[in-house]
């Protein structure tokens, strides 16, 4: 039966045989042909054969001749660019300037004169007009304005003519008759250098700074010395309160906190509050002013500690009022507990705001192709490039002066012609020694042209003269941070430019800003890639290649290519920068996932892929072992665990030294609890 069935299995349905199977034909069999077809060309043609090996070579040139697309990993596999759809929104916009000059203020002439040393405009700034008045007439004011509207004049030219016109000559040992918190160390340097510049006529009057980093014992000689208008960071001042006898504020008369939501963000609260107690121990009359550029809850609750029946001042508001009709201000009014969630924010007039959508395997590449062609083919750039860590800060510095700035060039001598013009790099953070901050802070403000790699800590208050650009390589993490980001450009009437780079699962950010009246164009990567075609460092040198013409989408991409390569080989050099490298992106991850609730389904860490993220750090493959990098809490797990016995004998030594020492330094208090416990701490091993 068995044997049948197989047979009728085999056979085809018409009863015939069945049909052999075809073989697929072998490379043995292809071999065959050719060599066949070979023979018949050699009996047909007089022409001799050619060598295999020429063949080859032959066919491998008539390959490179033809029209390919060579794409390397780094333009593959991306996400789309998604395309931006946003509402032309009103920006709102502050006067800077007013036609009202300091002639009409009845001012000290000499501090006019003084004046013109700190900003040799001779017309008032719209801040300082609302708010000069207000202080000279005594009042404690809520002052709201945008960065680089002059916030520090407006309190400085009012606080200083008041100081020099007391009817008993102010003497240096009387101790500090006004005081000023910052939020950070360069800008209470600055604040320092506006109120000597403003004094210079009245010498008796002497300003002093306390900051974090500085020596305590010459800070505690100044101040034993005695400080007129004493400038400083929060910590640093309750330090002193606690620790320094001859600090005293008795005849204190003015209370200035600057930059005030930046000093609750970085949780100077509970500091703020030490010091308002200080003060309102030894004397409870002053005059309070209180600045910000934002309106956040904290400053609000703030003002109702500090100030005592407050004037608010908001330009952008003034501005507001005249026009909508009275009826939509009536709306805004009720509706003002909405206030933190839909502030509207004051934008410089004359900055251009722009968005760059990069995926993320090509971010370092655009960041360097944007460099370039800013700071190194325009050449009269100054540029800040804002990070959400250090360890980004230093290991971006090092990348990119390596490699763009000429660190590399033993490779290829023959274009040193290209790097002449070497970029300048500066780098900023808060892991840095108070005194290379200093140095790199001032170093910056003399640079004409230069790029200044920095964290959050250059974000508030600075003045850095002529920076054209603001770039943000990571996206703030409020629209409040992004206006103090954007506002270390376009200062006081100057133009100005701001770049937001975003991955294409950030998008929606645009709309967020939207939402605040914030309005920005967009510029395209491909644009700012082909800026590379000016850099004949990053051609791919071909035998018989023609010189490049236009900017050709494909040389583009070879070129993007060879600097990526360029950044990987310098990564990929030592172990150290490896290690490096994977530190920074590690750093980069923990603050992606610090963005607030509100955020998360922009900014998720879900939405990113480790392998294009780590491109863009110079690393080749996505790091499997980046909890194991050297932290502090590693290095207890490596180390073996030890034996059941030697743990025994460990813990009866420390118990036996703790015994020691509660006999030498107890109080002779509770002597039963503590043997109770030790007895229960000795039963659990067993």
């Amino acid at each position: 039966k068995q044997s049948n069935t197989l047979k009728r299995k085999h056979q085809s349905p018409h009863g015939n045989p069945p049909l052999k199977r075809k073989r697929k034909p072998s490379i043995n069999t292809f071999k065959k042909c050719a060599t066949e077809a070979d023979v018949r060309e050699k009996g047909s043609s007089s022409q001799k054969s050619l060598p295999k090996k020429q063949l080859t070579d032959n066919r491998n040139e008539s390959q490179k001749s033809k029209s390919f697309i060579k794409t390397s990993s780094l333009f593959r596999n991306n996400p789309d660019i998604p395309e931006i759809h946003r509402k032309a929104v009103q920006q709102v916009q502050e006067n800077v300037f007013t036609t009202d000059s300091f002639s009409q203020l009845d001012l000290h002439p000499h501090l006019v004169s003084g004046r013109k040393a700190v900003c040799l405009e001779t017309c008032f700034f719209g801040v300082q007009k609302q708010t000069i008045p207000v202080l000279l007439q005594g009042k404690d004011a809520l002052v709201r304005s945008q960065t680089g509207s002059g916030k520090t004049l407006a309190y400085g030219i009012p606080l200083v003519q008041s100081l020099q016109g007391m009817e008993s000559k102010i003497q240096r040992s009387d101790g500090p008759y006004a005081l000023i918190l910052v939020p950070t160390r360069e800008l209470a340097l600055q604040s320092f250098d506006t109120m000597q510049k403003l004094l210079k006529p009245f010498a008796w009057i002497v300003p002093g700074v306390l900051m974090g980093g500085e020596k305590r014992k010459s800070e505690k000689a100044r101040l034993r010395k005695g400080i007129n208008i004493l400038i400083s960071t929060p910590g640093r001042l309750v330090d002193h309160i606690k620790s320094t006898e001859c600090i005293h504020f008795r005849r204190t008369q003015w209370l200035i906190i600057d930059e005030a939501d930046r000093i609750l963000d970085l949780g100077f609260e509970k500091d703020v509050a030490v010091i308002l107690n200080a003060l309102n121990a030894e004397r409870e009359t002053r005059q309070n002013v209180l600045l910000s550029a934002t309106l956040t809850e904290g400053v609000t609750r703030l003002a109702d500690i500090s100030l005592n029946d407050p004037i608010s001042i908001s330009i952008a508001d003034e501005i507001q009022k005249v026009l909508k009709p009275a009826s939509q201000m009536g709306r805004q009014a009720s509706s003002s507990s909405n206030c933190m969630e839909q502030e509207n924010f004051a934008v410089p007039e004359k900055l251009k705001q722009y968005v760059m959508m990069v995926p993320s395997k090509l971010r370092l590449v655009t960041l360097a192709a944007f460099i370039l062609e800013k700071c190194k083919f325009e050449k009269h750039h100054k540029m800040i490039i804002f990070f959400s860590s250090c360890e980004q800060v230093e290991f971006h510095y090092e990348l990119l002066l390596k490699v763009l700035s000429g660190g590399l060039e033993s490779e290829q001598p023959e274009h040193s012609s290209v790097s002449s013009a070497r970029l300048q790099f500066l780098r900023l953070h808060g892991n840095m020694e108070q005194e290379e901050r200093t140095e790199v802070f001032q170093e910056f403000l003399k640079y004409k042209t230069g790029i200044l790699l920095c964290t959050d800590v250059a974000a508030r208050g600075l003045d850095l003269p002529q920076v054209t650009w603001i770039v943000q390589y990571n996206a703030p993490a409020s629209p409040a941070e992004y206006i103090h980001r954007i506002g270390r450009t376009a200062r006081i009437g100057c133009h100005g430019n701001s770049l937001l780079v975003l991955a294409p699962s950030e998008a929606e950010y645009v709309s967020l800003l939207a939402s605040h009246k914030i309005n920005v164009s967009e510029i395209k990567m491909e644009k700012v890639l082909s800026s590379l075609m000016k850099d004949d460092r990053f051609k791919l040198h071909r035998p018989g290649s023609k010189k490049s013409c236009g900017t050709d989408p494909q040389e583009v991409r070879e070129r993007a290519t060879v600097l990526q390569t360029k950044f990987e080989n310098y990564v990929h050099s030592s172990e150290g920068t490896v290690r490096w490298a994977k530190k920074a992106l590690q750093s980069f991850l923990c603050a992606y996932t610090t963005y607030p609730r509100n955020l998360k389904h922009i900014f998720h860490i879900k939405s990113l892929h480790l392998g294009h993220v780590a491109k863009s750090f110079g690393l080749r493959d996505a790091p499997q072992n980046l909890t194991a990098l050297p932290t502090a809490g590693s290095k207890k797990k490596t180390k073996p665990r030890p034996k059941r016995s030697v743990l025994l004998k460990k813990t009866h030594g420390k118990h036996h030294l703790a015994e020691i020492l509660r006999s030498e330094y107890s109080s002779g208090m509770d002597p039963g609890v503590s043997k109770v416990k030790r007895k229960k701490k000795q039963r659990k091993p067993g």
